[in-house]
């Protein structure tokens, strides 16, 4: 069976951000993503004053293309103004096709 390499982006952010999240994956070109809830702590534990709720994390696996143009957007748009981390992870994938 024939693996692809991608990359799978993981960021976790306050839940409000839900969204808009999935808009820049979308604008991007992202195919799909998954969103669950999470929790735990971060060097700066506070939010912003316009966002309520927990956090999430919202995982997609792309192509380094899409992957790129995510990070663009969300390091200019979101990290100076939101509690939000993101980290890229080297993955192989079974059908291709799919991403």
């Amino acid at each position: 069976m024939t693996r692809s390499r991608r990359k799978l982006l993981t960021m976790v952010a306050e839940s409000g951000l839900e969204k808009r999240l999935v808009a820049v994956l979308h604008a991007a070109g992202a195919r799909g993503y998954t969103v669950s809830a999470a929790h735990g702590e971060g060097p700066r534990n506070q939010r912003a004053g316009d966002i309520s709720g927990g956090n999430i994390r919202i995982e997609s696996v792309l192509s380094e293309a899409v992957l790129d143009e995510i990070l663009a957007k969300i390091a200019t748009d979101y990290f100076p103004h939101y509690a939000l981390s993101a980290w890229v992870t080297d993955v192989e994938v079974l059908r291709n096709d799919r991403y």
